[in-house]
């Protein structure tokens, strides 16, 4: 920091030995050093002080990217599950409505049901196809949900 050679601090050293005298030389020599210590201690502490400083900036700034980036996939996974969603209804809508019966069961399923003869009035007329009957096209879909009449060991013992 200071450019200061060895004959510069000599002549300090012999200038503050004639100025103070051989009896305060060494009590100022220890205020010095006090003094050198403590522009010491203050220079690191405000050094470590902007260092956490830029530390937690950059945690900040990494949580702050961190989020975004969940933000992201979350939309991602929202959109991907909607897109999945709408490919599933699709599917459905195709496998369980063969052409003509869609059209006809549509109406009822978006009329509202007052009560219980409102519903058996506004059902639809069944529609009888003209299919040969070996044709699979209209027929239910097997139910394909695990059986629930497995027993635990807890069952046994009730």
């Amino acid at each position: 920091m200071f450019d200061i050679g060895f004959s510069e601090v000599f002549v300090i050293a012999i200038v503050a030995l004639i100025v103070l005298g051989p009896e305060r030389l060494p009590k100022a020599a220890r205020f010095a050093g006090l003094w050198v210590r403590r522009a010491r201690a203050q220079w690191y502490s405000v050094k470590s002080e902007l260092e956490n400083e830029l530390a937690d900036e950059e945690l900040k700034r990494s949580l702050r990217q961190a989020q975004d980036d969940l933000r992201q996939v979350q939309e991602q996974l929202r959109n991907s599950d909607q897109a999945v969603r709408n490919e599933v209804d699709e599917l459905n809508r195709s496998i369980a409505a063969p052409v003509g019966i869609a059209e006809a069961t549509q109406p009822a399923l978006e009329a509202p049901v007052d009560s219980g003869e409102a519903a058996t009035a506004a059902a639809p007329p069944a529609v009888e196809s003209a299919a040969p009957a070996d044709d699979y096209t209209g027929a239910a879909l097997p139910d394909y949900r695990p059986a629930s009449t497995a027993q635990t060991p807890n069952d046994e013992r009730r």
